[in-house]
């Protein structure tokens, strides 16, 4: 049975959407909100009806009956840590992302809009592995100050995604294999899975790790508390220094991937430098997991938009390649994602999700 979703990914300025027969895209639209739209809205959630407002004039004029939907899809939010897997919607989530238990985001209105949506129509809405996935074994949250666990946040809908493929693929199974997974966009996740659980991950959401485009990742500490109390930046200032204004921004200004790769092909000696140390730093985290594996990997899978350069890869491969054969699914296909998330829960691959 193929079954009609409807998903709902919220950006900042933007908020993307898709229509899906089983896995088989129907429709997709990126919806662009002006600053001035979002701006006046004093909190991301009160922005839930105007949103809600243009998806829905959206299917209309593209003359899709939503009544014809089996569920709705949202992307989750900043929940409370929880397990990965697939989630029906229910009060108590919606709850938690309307105060943001672990921020406000965008993302949050995914599960609110979705389960509006679905409560009209008299069916389920669900969210599939959200940032805030948290499968970590004990050992993995010690960090060297009690005050400071290590937590789970990283790109969990596109690693569990592709290492499901791969699972899928090899015949295997997720829940039988041990994968390293590097998500490589503006953030750079390295994750050790392990029968199905993500045993440790880098904490990508706030910078920790290799750097990337926008991400300055694991610095210096004695001379980041240096730069915090000289008195030349704010908390918002240093914040915006680690997670948006880190990595490529910081060393090159831009935070395009492909501009970095273009100064290495050209002979640019700085740019050249930066692009090495990239590879090199992705290339050490991902040494540096395997030793969580115990060094028995069956895989290493590299995703994310800048996993469609070739070089990259091939760069990469060159440092870890002893470890275990490289697998390469470019991009970040997130409606795709949402869409089996749901699917699996519907046909009964999987049993639906409790939020606690």
């Amino acid at each position: 049975m193929s079954y009609r979703l409807l998903i709902i990914n919220p950006g900042s300025t933007s908020t993307k959407i898709g229509v899906y027969d089983g896995e088989h895209e129907v429709l997709v639209e990126t919806l662009r909100h002006s600053s001035e739209e979002i701006l006046s809205y004093e909190t991301i959630y009160d922005q839930k009806g105007f949103r809600k407002g243009v998806i829905l004039d959206v299917l209309k004029n593209k003359n899709f009956d939503i009544k014809t939907l089996d569920a709705v899809v949202g992307r989750g939010g900043m929940l409370k840590p929880m397990p990965g897997g697939t989630y029906e919607v229910d009060d108590l989530m919606i709850e938690d992302l309307k105060i943001g238990v672990q921020g406000q985001h965008a993302s949050n209105l995914g599960g609110i809009l979705s389960k509006e949506i679905a409560d009209e129509l008299g069916i389920k809405a669900f969210i599939v592995d959200p940032v805030v996935v948290d499968e970590l074994q004990e050992v993995s949250r010690i960090s060297g100050l009690p005050e400071l666990p290590r937590k789970s946040k990283f790109h969990a809908l596109n690693q569990k995604a592709v290492a499901k493929r791969y699972g899928k693929e090899s015949g295997k199974g997720y829940e039988n294999l041990n994968l390293i997974v590097v998500h490589m966009g503006g953030g750079v996740s390295v994750g050790a899975h392990k029968n199905g659980r993500v045993i440790d991950v880098n904490n990508a959401l706030d910078g920790d790790g290799p750097f990337s485009p926008e991400r300055a990742g694991s610095v210096p500490v004695g001379d980041l508390i240096t730069m915090c109390y000289s008195g030349k930046y704010t908390e918002s200032e240093m914040h915006n220094r680690l997670v948006g204004k880190g990595g490529y921004v910081a060393y090159l200004n831009t935070n395009d991937a492909r501009d970095v790769l273009k100064l290495k092909d050209d002979g640019d000696e700085y740019g050249g430098l930066i692009y090495d140390a990239f590879i090199y730093q992705v290339s050490k985290e991902v040494g540096s997991i395997a030793t969580v594996l115990k060094g028995n990997v069956d895989a290493i899978i590299l995703t994310g938009g800048i996993a469609y350069g070739k070089k990259v890869c091939d760069d990469i491969n060159s440092y870890v390649g002893w470890i275990a054969p490289m697998v390469v699914y470019p991009g970040e296909d997130e409606l795709l994602a949402l869409a089996q998330g749901a699917i699996r829960v519907l046909s009964g691959e999987e049993k639906p999700e409790k939020y606690v």
